[in-house]
């Protein structure tokens, strides 16, 4: 069981109790199902088309080409082009996401989606229960007044039999579908905290992409999976699935995954790509927290001369307790020779993989158990040469904004700092 971050964390009385209801039932249940090692054979390459037909046939939908895919950075840049793309709208929007707080932000969306609602677009808003409980409930109703299909994803209430198991599992997904032809995916959250370009310390750093191509029907797809499982209803015809002509040369997939499928599919991505990595492998992610199976790639990977180098955020963190955790990983991992860099200015929400500079796997999902085992979750994928160089050249600007932490740094850790350490890691689960 795990639910430990503000962008995951309870935010309201009722949420509270549930947590702990959930807390006490279902702590470290996840970990029986969990199977005693992955074992994945070597000598296929991330560029070999070996590599692209097991992570379209194996793991997911297949990699289609054809598409455009653009790089947005911080709040400045993302939220006018989600909010252009919304008021562009003509058939259908689809949006879902985890966080839906108020403020101004939180404000422009719930117009926004609603002017078009009144225009005659159908609009489709799923967010989640427990992340978005900051949410105003005016702006649910104000919504849905327009005609703004809202819903909200395994909400609790005391005369819904929702399980416990299902309270846990919570859509972290970040999807939004725009007459089923412009698409964008990544981490950003409907929340103050994203606006501006991350240069103040309460301003969130994050990426978030926009697409076009034939792979839009792909993230179509995911956000009709979790509205099929919350209304019943199932999304058809051209409103929502239009045919779409390429948009570009890039070769890409939308990867999701969810446990309620009992899949850790997530994780085997993840453990695939660094697995196939020859020369380098570059990982942003705001919840570093891997378990003794990711660790053991990361380290085989440094060990076959593949350089790893990590992104974290550094003490500007929304839950310090998470911080704690995964330092408590980091001794075998710097021993080995990974370089491990903690974000100064803000806190830093990116989560990306980046190998041989031509795969590059960016979305919502962490590198912990929450997005390996637990969350739903949505990345896309790209192999494309030209796309990752662009990634990598977001990964090296960070990293200058970062201060790199060596084994010695670690080892020197203060008697607090280990004390809090070996407290967190007897909660792993919770991570």
């Amino acid at each position: 069981m795990v639910i430990h971050k503000s962008d995951a964390f309870p935010q309201t009385g009722a949420a509270w109790f549930i947590f702990l209801m959930v807390l006490l039932t279902t702590a470290g249940g996840c970990s029986s199902d969990r199977p005693a090692v992955y074992r994945i054979p070597s000598g296929c390459s991330v560029r070999d088309p070996e590599f692209a037909r097991v992570m379209g046939n194996l793991l997911g939908p297949p990699l289609l080409p054809g598409n455009s895919c653009q790089t947005l950075l911080n709040g400045t840049q993302i939220f006018p082009a989600m909010l252009d793309a919304i008021h562009s709208a003509k058939k259908s929007i689809t949006f879902e996401t985890f966080i839906y707080w108020s403020g101004s932000i939180g404000q422009e969306f719930t117009d926004a989606l609603s002017d078009r609602a009144r225009a005659g677009v159908k609009v489709h808003v799923l967010i989640d229960w427990l992340g978005s409980s900051k949410i105003n409930p005016r702006y649910i109703k104000t919504m849905r007044d327009a005609g703004v299909e809202v819903q909200e994803y395994h909400a609790f209430h005391f005369t819904n039999p929702t399980t416990l198991e299902q309270i846990n599992h919570r859509t972290h997904r970040k999807l939004l579908v725009i007459d089923g032809r412009i698409g964008f995916i990544g981490g950003v959250g409907i929340a103050d905290e994203w606006e501006g370009n991350a240069n103040r310390p309460d301003h969130w750093r994050d990426n978030h992409y926009r697409m076009e191509g034939p792979i839009v029907a792909q993230v179509q797809a995911a956000f009709a999976d979790n509205w099929m499982k919350t209304t019943g209803n199932v999304l058809v015809g051209d409103t929502y699935f239009p045919s779409v002509p390429d948009s570009g040369k890039t070769v890409a997939q939308i990867f999701k995954s969810s446990s309620q499928g009992g899949s850790e599919s997530m994780q085997l991505m993840m453990l695939l790509s660094l697995a196939s990595a020859t020369k380098n492998v570059r990982i942003e992610t705001a919840y570093f927290v891997p378990d003794a199976i990711t660790q053991r790639y990361l380290i085989d990977a440094n060990r076959r001369g593949v350089s790893v180098e990590i992104i974290v955020p550094g003490a500007k963190i929304d839950e310090k307790v998470v911080r704690v955790a995964s330092r408590a990983t980091w001794g075998k991992l710097l021993e080995s020779g990974i370089r491990i860099y903690e974000y100064q200015p803000a806190m830093f929400h990116c989560k990306q993989l980046i190998a041989d500079d031509f795969w590059v796997s960016i979305g919502s999902a962490n590198f912990d158990n929450r997005s390996f085992r637990i969350n739903d979750e949505a990345n896309l994928n790209v192999l494309d040469s030209k796309f990752a160089i662009g990634q990598v050249a977001v990964f090296e600007n960070d990293k200058q904004h970062s201060r790199q932490i060596t084994y010695e740094q670690w080892q020197k850790r203060s008697l607090w700092e280990k004390a809090s350490e070996l407290i967190a890691s007897l909660f792993d689960w919770e991570f």
